[in-house]
């Protein structure tokens, strides 16, 4: 698989500094679409909630690519940790980035970055096996 090395938590990193840097009037809180549920209520999506469920998304694939074990696996963690601390830098220190948006997707980062190096070491704890030699 050709994704394995590649950080793709980068893509709604890549998606929110397009927005935030080459649109400047858009504003997170522009509805996208307009959902009338069954109760009879309106659920509203927003630009920010959308970049939201795209961050959630490849959540899920990167902790699927965590289960595979291998060189490329240790790659796979090293840059996401890279692209954590990335954005993290940039959260802190970027004025267009101060937001709530940018925030869950910092923390998002943060879940793939713990959630692979545990599932990679659980992985490798049940591969190890230890046999033990009888006099």
């Amino acid at each position: 698989m050709f994704l394995i090395g590649f950080p793709l938590l980068i893509i709604p990193f890549a998606v929110y500094n397009m927005i935030a840097f080459l649109l400047p009037g858009v504003s997170w809180t522009d509805r996208i679409a307009t959902i009338h549920m069954l109760s009879g209520a309106d659920w509203t999506m927003t630009i920010g909630d959308a970049l939201l469920l795209l961050g959630l998304a490849i959540l899920f694939i990167e902790i699927l690519k965590a289960t595979r074990s291998g060189v490329k696996s240790v790659i796979d963690h090293g840059l996401s940790t890279l692209v954590f601390i990335g954005a993290l830098i940039e959260f802190l220190v970027v004025k267009q980035a101060a937001s709530s948006i940018f925030g869950a997707l910092v923390v998002i980062a943060l879940f793939d970055v713990v959630g692979g190096y545990s599932v990679t070491i659980r992985t490798a704890q049940r591969d190890y096996t230890v046999e033990r030699v009888e006099p």
